[in-house]
């Protein structure tokens, strides 16, 4: 399973990118340890977890403590030893009752209906992506992962960084 995994941090002095290695971690704990030190002094870190252009884990971290993350797909955690590890305790599902009923628009109709998506969907709702906004870019038909994670970046205001985290 291919796995990429980058940490995006903001700090005093704007935005950082560095990729991470999720490999060696065994659990949630160290995957947080390694997000805290990709930026020590963030007050806000993102993990971006794309995996085999099928999954993605969001994972946030305000102050260094508050760990908060979602799932495009609670298939990764069945699929994924790194999935397991991310997702492995959240049991939350991202969608309620009511965001399941038929799309208002032909365009809104996910790519994937199976898809599970679980976790806190509005994660990055301070930070201009809301819960229906992440949802749909996850379920948009044609949208890989790392489309996603570029245009959640591009949105927040660290678009630059990630796309030369990439080419390095």
């Amino acid at each position: 399973m291919s796995i990429f995994a980058a940490a995006v941090a903001r700090g005093k002095n704007g935005w950082t990118a560095s990729e991470l290695d999720l490999s060696g971690l065994a659990d949630i704990d160290e995957v947080v340890d390694s997000l805290r030190d990709a930026e020590p002094d963030a007050e806000l870190a993102l993990l971006f977890v794309e995996s085999d252009d099928q999954y993605l884990a969001i994972l946030r971290l305000d102050e260094g403590e508050d760990l908060r993350v979602f799932g495009s797909d609670s298939a990764f955690a069945e699929e994924s030893r790194i999935g397991s590890v991310l997702l492995g305790e959240v049991e939350t599902p991202a969608l309620e009752l009511d965001d399941l009923a038929a799309p208002a628009d032909e365009d809104d109709k996910p790519a994937d209906p199976d898809a599970d998506p679980v976790g806190d969907a509005e994660l990055l709702g301070d930070l201009g992506i809301n819960a229906k906004r992440l949802l749909a870019l996850c379920s948009r038909e044609g949208m890989l992962p790392s489309d996603v994670t570029a245009e959640i970046c591009q949105r927040i205001g660290c678009g630059d960084e990630m796309e030369e985290l990439r080419e390095a």
